[in-house]
């Protein structure tokens, strides 16, 4: 017999006990079938005399609802147990059964945190139905299972008894916490993307200071000492310039399972080595190429605007730009470089990114907005931010190429004249794909 039709025959037999008759009403399931029956019940004395229970039954037609009740709990997915004030199990429904058995565990059996348990009994009996989502030992393993756990009177002994609903929820927690991993690992790449940003940003800005004038010092004239002097802090930024994009590049390979490796480390390549080489020392070819172009475009001066923020990238590359003969105009922010954009006529802007009041690719975007020719100049971006995916947004800005700080004075002149010379306008630049 299940806990409950126990305890009700305990309750039958207190009550017959002394010579009592009891009226009452079962429900039998023979053949998985519900009979409803009135009993007159009485206790019976053997001839040993072992008392007994004597039940006269005759079938009664039960109550429409009442079979639908009876049925509804028989067939129901949720999984409803009955427990007495010290949690001991009186009842469970099929779905219980199936998912605990007939274990005559308690209350707190059930939980993989039993801890859980003795609150929410507790407030039960207290007189308030209360709601949790926990973790259940059930045939099946762990499972996460609703609960609702509230007070009831047992209609079998009339005592206070606790009912418990359960539900699995098991796909749903499941679904939950992949997502919250997911929102958690996009939260941990965009906050460590934003750090490779700034550490690129503010470790390559000075020696971009450091390099590039050092680099214009060498050419000046200066004694043997002077020039010796010059080559040692060149020679130190291009080795903490090979640590910094070494670090970078590392970080990025890292947070992207080598998606921008590729790019990243060809990156490396090229700045170590354009910045590595004086301009009498850079690749012939290259040379070469900016001979050319200074030829072609001779007679013509290219008009440069240069947006940054920095004071210092800004003196530098209009010096280095002086020393070739190139004027070049400048702009502090995104915002006052969109109003030049829209109110001059320029050959070429180089474009920082990382920049207060508008960014690079904000105004980028909105100097492509520009009507007629202002909005086709040329856009090069000139910044330390250079990841393979950062590259791709400036792109899609409308930005027609990339060139990574620290800069170095032949790569960025060679650069400029092929933007504005009159052969790029007609089929593109000759060598910039193959060094950029």
């Amino acid at each position: 017999m299940s806990p409950a039709a126990v305890a009700r025959v305990e309750r039958l037999a207190r009550e017959t006990a002394d010579g009592s008759v009891v009226c009452d009403q079962w429900t039998f399931y023979p053949n998985g079938h519900p009979v409803t029956v009135a009993a007159v019940i009485s206790t019976y004395l053997l001839e040993d005399g072992t008392p007994v229970l004597l039940v006269e039954a005759s079938p009664i037609a039960a109550d429409g609802d009442e079979n639908r009740a009876a049925e509804a709990l028989r067939h129901t997915s949720t999984l409803i147990s009955l427990f007495d004030p010290e949690g001991r199990p009186i009842f469970s429904n099929p779905a219980a059964f199936a998912a605990y058995g007939t274990a005559t565990d308690g209350f707190e059996a059930r939980f993989a945190e039993p801890e859980r348990a003795p609150p929410l009994l507790a407030a039960a009996l207290a007189g308030n139905a209360v709601t949790d989502v926990c973790q259940v030992v059930t045939r099946d393993g762990l499972r996460w299972h609703q609960l609702d756990v509230r007070p009831v009177t047992d209609p079998a002994t009339g005592q206070m008894s606790v009912l418990l609903d359960e539900r699995d929820v098991t796909a749903r927690v499941q679904a939950q916490n992949a997502r919250a991993a997911a929102e958690q690992k996009a939260a941990m790449a965009e906050a460590r993307q934003a750090f490779l940003t700034e550490m690129s940003h503010e470790l390559r800005t000075p020696l971009n200071t450091v390099i590039g004038f050092s680099d214009l010092l060498a050419t000046s004239s200066l004694n043997v000492e002077q020039a010796d002097h010059v080559g040692r802090i060149n020679n130190a930024g291009q080795r903490l310039l090979s640590v910094v994009n070494e670090m970078i590049d590392q970080s990025g390979r890292d947070a992207s399972e080598g998606d921008a490796a590729p790019a990243a480390t060809g990156l490396t390549v090229v700045e170590s080595e354009v910045g590595a080489k004086a301009p009498a020392e850079f690749p012939a070819e290259v040379s070469g190429a900016c001979e050319a172009i200074e030829t072609e475009g001779a007679g013509r001066t290219p008009r440069i605007l240069y947006v940054d923020d920095h004071d210092c990238n800004r003196a530098l590359v209009v010096a280095v730009l002086e020393v070739q003969g190139i004027a070049c105009a400048t702009a502090e922010d995104g915002a006052q470089g969109l109003e030049a954009a829209r109110t001059g006529d320029w050959d070429l802007i180089l474009m920082d990114i990382q920049m207060p009041v508008m960014d690079g690719v904000a105004a980028t975007r909105a100097i492509r907005a520009l009507p007629g020719h202002r909005g086709a100049t040329p856009i090069v971006a000139l910044t330390a931010n250079t990841l393979a995916e950062q590259k791709a947004e400036y792109f899609a800005a409308g930005m027609d190429d990339c060139m990574a700080k620290p800069i170095n004075i032949v790569e960025l002149t060679h650069m400029v004249l092929s933007w504005t010379s009159s052969d790029w306008r007609r089929s593109g630049p000759p060598l910039i794909a193959a060094v950029a």
